[in-house]
């Protein structure tokens, strides 16, 4: 299996990597397109008074894919609303009443119409015919061209069920009466939910049991590795993809952050010593990767964790879960739980029975050990262990600064706040000299001591409030300096370089410049720019890596600003 491609084309290829998690921007080469999924609903949303049913476990790809939906919708030159239940406000859910107006409300402000609630809303007929009302006589009728209504995390409806046994039914009823209604064919509806539907509903009431369903199914061979080709790993056999799917399956999440830190970590080595590129097996690489990847510290920790807590939750699951696990083969579950199951991912249905879905779920949960008795888990603990994973979302658990996750969120935002004002945009890039050697010699306590220590004086160096600092992988820092030019961004580096090096952490190896008292340093790359038509945020993070690497190769412990931008010190 090849290395490393040689620098600096490897760099060019990953330095617009994404943090997956989110959904795949449109413009995002490492979107997957599973055929014909795909294909089939941006088809069917051409029909008068159609449905799409999306249905799939957790991450597994459906945000995405109503970004592509909706794309196909606007480019038919129709009106699109979209209504994300995650963002409903708790009183939203109060009442049905409440629910169905704050629905209201939403669609109509997407549709740049003003509310008029009160013309449309009779206490007498009641909520759902008020509403209904509303749609076919007010917004149907406004809006010329057909209007696509997303309902995304449908879900969270599904825990209310008081309001799920009235608001699917009536979802039901509009797409009925397009067979009957010629309003209601302009109406195009996509609904798209992560679980199974655990509301009591009769099939003649459902809307789960009409329209075009998309499941959307786990990447195959071909897939990954067009995935991993896309990351710039030139992968020659299918050996490293096996590997992969044995422990993760085709999940798309789970192959995505793979692959992510795995060329993160390429990328590390290479920059470390450049002077060496083409030499770092990415082999060792990916099975290290996969070594620790069931465990607390690898890289699925967070979303085994959230598994973990929904098992804890749920004594009935966490029964038939364990045993799941304790089987060789695929074994009968009680239907319900199978299925609550699989819609964690955690399970693949085959007929009536049932089996773990990839190795990393039974590695980790066998290491929990669920079949020994576990302490009563209270409420409290729970809200407690919510509150701390929601935590690690943003901040990097080991340097209490931002993570990666954080850092993308901060710049995409950033990055259209200055280009709406016409501002200046600075990032820098850092990174810890010899850190992999540093590590080796003194151990990894102490690395993990440096890298908290670095971490704290670079956000020390920041003065505005904007300023944002986040550990961006391994060893490497980024910071945001939002309205801050080029000749700002030059002495705001150089002050996180000094303060790095006032931290005095002793470094004696022969690879370290033979100073009287060497010390840990940083290289970093800066590159500013003011967002506009002609660049975007991918070339601003090349210029800056471009420039770190710069820094790396002239000798370490020094900042480099990128030419690449042009952008012109004030003057």
């Amino acid at each position: 299996m090849p290395g490393i491609p040689k620098s600096p084309n490897f760099i060019q290829r990953v330095a617009d990597l994404e943090f997956p998690g989110g959904p795949i921007p449109l413009d995002s080469r490492f979107y997957v397109d599973r055929t014909p999924a795909e294909a089939r609903a941006c088809a069917e949303i051409g029909k008068p008074g159609s449905l799409i049913r999306i249905k799939a476990p957790r991450k597994m790809g459906k945000s995405s894919l109503m970004l592509r939906i909706i794309q196909a919708a606007l480019a038919r030159g129709y009106r699109t609303v979209t209504v994300d239940f995650q963002q409903a406000d708790e009183a939203a859910f109060g009442s049905l009443d409440k629910f169905l107006r704050w629905l209201c409300v939403n669609a109509a402000r997407q549709l740049k119409l003003p509310p008029n609630l009160d013309d449309f809303w009779d206490e007498d007929m009641g909520s759902k015919v008020s509403c209904t009302m509303y749609f076919e006589n007010y917004l149907l009728e406004e809006i010329e061209t057909p209007i696509v209504l997303v309902l995304n995390e449908v879900n969270r409806v599904f825990e209310r069920t008081n309001i799920a046994q009235e608001f699917l039914p009536l979802l039901r009823s509009w797409y009925e009466q397009a067979r009957l209604i010629d309003t209601w064919q302009k109406l195009r509806l996509v609904v798209i939910h992560s679980t199974e539907i655990y509301v009591a509903l009769s099939l003649n009431q459902s809307p789960f049991n009409v329209g075009l369903p998309i499941k959307l199914l786990e990447f195959n061979v071909e897939q990954v590795q067009e995935l991993a080709r896309r990351h710039g790993l030139e992968w020659s056999d299918s050996y490293p993809v096996q590997q992969l799917m044995k422990m993760v399956g085709g999940h798309p999440y789970l192959v995505h952050l793979a692959l992510y830190n795995l060329v993160n970590s390429l990328q590390d080595n290479l920059r470390e010593s450049p002077e060496e590129a083409g030499k770092y097996p990415a082999q060792t690489e990916l099975e290290q990767l996969l070594k620790l990847a069931p465990t607390q510290s690898g890289i699925y920790s967070e979303h085994i964790q959230s598994q973990s807590i929904i098992l804890q939750k749920n004594p009935a699951l966490l029964e038939a879960f364990q045993q799941v696990i304790s089987s060789q083969n695929s074994i009968y579950i009680e239907p319900l739980i199978a299925y609550q199951l699989d819609s964690m991912g955690l399970v693949k249905l085959e007929g009536n029975n049932c089996q773990v879905s990839c190795e990393l779920y039974r590695l980790y949960f066998q290491e929990e050990n669920f079949s020994e008795p576990r302490p009563r888990v209270c409420l409290e603990d729970l809200q407690q262990e919510n509150e701390r994973l929601q935590a690690l979302v943003n901040v990097d658990e080991l340097t209490q600064i931002g993570n990666r996750r954080h850092f993308d969120s901060c710049l995409r935002a950033e990055w259209k706040h200055m280009s709406r004002d016409g501002s200046p945009i600075s990032l820098i890039l850092c990174d810890i000299d010899y850190f992999k050697v540093y590590n080796d010699t003194y151990g990894h306590q102490a690395g993990d001591s440096c890298l908290r220590s670095v971490a704290q004086a670079i956000a020390r160096s920041l003065k505005h409030p904007a300023d944002v600092a986040a550990r961006y992988g391994g060893e490497e820092f980024a910071v945001i300096l939002p309205g801050t030019d080029a000749s700002a961004a030059a002495i705001v580096a150089e002050t996180i370089r000094a303060n790095i090096k006032s931290l005095n952490l002793v470094f004696k190896h022969s690879k370290v410049a033979n100073l009287p008292n060497p010390v840990v340093t940083i290289s970093l790359g800066i590159a500013s720019v003011v967002p506009g038509p002609e660049n975007d945020i991918s070339t601003l993070v090349l210029a800056a890596d471009e420039a770190l690497y710069d820094s790396k190769r002239h000798g370490r412990d020094r900042a480099t600003l990128s030419t690449l931008l042009n952008f012109r010190f004030p003057s």
